[in-house]
């Protein structure tokens, strides 16, 4: 599908609808992070089964954007995005509801089934919308308002955790679930099926899905996406335990996590400014230098002693600012390489993203965390295999310049 109306009138509130769609589901996914601190002894239940709550919502979230792209590409974005938000209200009163942890992991499951619409549609619609730079732009302010979701989240959630209990986070969930509701139903326009799809959806799906296989390049950006992404939610899955153990109680782990989303803030803001002028592929390479750096200090502050928050969270202003290079190019790329099959390309994207998302916060539950060593390491390697995928894609990009 080519976009039709590449700046569509009022686009300024359009983006403000967009942005707020694909917000909902980190803000779901992370308002609660504060409260998984108490959840063991509140459910009566192992911090490993408490991390089942995280997995199962990141889990979900992608795997449902798998059906929701190509369903998206064939029915329409709003049907499949309104019907999303419907699920995830759902999922949000039951978590409200939940008397112990495994009806607690079920909502979740079902709030990230939900809430993973908002991601794959809103990712869709970009490039429905947006042509070219103005894309990568876009993408960028989607990045900065996406960046403020996990320290607005925890901070949030970590004072109606103190002043009116966990439940009241999943209490404004669902109201924001309503209200995100109405917002798709009158703000977002119409999509225009693609004439290329096929008349049966099953079939659509996977012819979807075997074109975009092919596309060795598509595969490399999908590889460093994911792998980007496991690394930020390893520290989402982590921090609160390694901010725990240096006396850290839900009421103060959003201050100490917001270091480094802010800082992704500001890299996707000067990623809007700058690649026009000095290219995506070298953001890219700065952004996981960026990251890796991060990273390196993170461990190298743990080795010298240095167990403190702040040691432990400042490093992040350094990897958020390079996963704020690193991203919108990225994303860019993926949903750009076949324009035909944006909702498809967006599905998998976000579906390995959740999925190796998952694996690094369920990774962390595998570790003990007295202090930053063992998430730093966990956090090193994922960083480093998206860093290899990211050479091979741009070895090939000049192999076949």
């Amino acid at each position: 599908m080519t976009p039709s109306n590449p700046q569509p009138a009022g686009h300024g509130a359009l983006i403000a609808n967009l942005i707020a769609q694909l917000a909902f589901g980190l803000l779901s996914m992370t308002i609660c992070l504060p409260s998984m601190q108490e959840w063991g002894t509140l459910l009566d239940s192992s911090q490993a089964a408490v991390q089942l709550t995280f997995s199962g919502y990141v889990v979900a979230y992608g795997v449902l954007q798998l059906v929701y792209g190509p369903v998206s590409d064939r029915l329409g974005r709003k049907k499949v995005l309104l019907f999303g938000l419907a699920v995830a209200g759902a999922g949000s009163v039951l978590a409200a509801l939940a008397p112990d942890l495994p009806t607690l992991v079920a909502a979740r499951v079902l709030q990230g089934a939900g809430s993973a619409a908002g991601m794959v549609v809103g990712r869709a619609m970009v490039q429905d919308l947006f042509v070219g730079p103005e894309r990568t732009r876009v993408m960028a302010y989607v990045g900065m308002a996406m960046g403020f979701c996990p320290p607005l989240a925890t901070v949030v959630g970590g004072q109606l955790h103190v002043y009116f209990g966990w439940r009241a986070n999943f209490v404004l969930i669902a109201c924001l679930a309503l209200v995100l509701f109405v917002a798709a139903w009158r703000g977002l326009p119409d999509h225009q099926r693609s004439t290329t799809v096929q008349p049966h959806w099953l079939r659509a799906m996977l012819s979807s899905y075997a074109r975009l296989a092919r596309e060795s390049a598509f595969i490399l950006y999908v590889v460093i996406l994911s792998m980007t992404t496991a690394t930020f939610y390893a520290f989402l899955a982590g921090a609160p335990i390694v901010l725990g153990s240096f006396g850290v109680g839900p009421g103060g782990v959003g201050l100490y996590l917001m270091f480094g989303p802010l800082a992704y803030i500001l890299g996707n803001f000067l990623t809007s400014h700058l690649v026009h002028r000095v290219g995506e592929r070298s953001m890219m390479r700065t952004g996981q230098t960026f990251t890796l750096g991060g990273i390196g200090l993170m461990l190298a502050l743990a080795l010298a002693g240095l167990n403190t928050p702040l040691a432990f969270a400042l490093p992040m202003m350094l990897i958020g600012l390079g996963n704020g290079f690193l991203i919108p190019p990225a994303l860019a790329g993926t949903v750009g390489l076949v324009p035909t099959l944006a909702g498809s390309a967006a599905a998998v994207a976000g579906l390995m993203q959740q999925l190796l998302g998952a694996m690094g916060g369920f990774a962390v539950g595998l570790f003990s965390h007295e202090n930053a060593l063992n998430l730093g390491w966990l956090m090193f390697s994922l960083a480093l295999c998206g860093t290899v995928a990211q050479v091979l894609l741009h070895r090939r990009a000049s192999s076949t310049a």
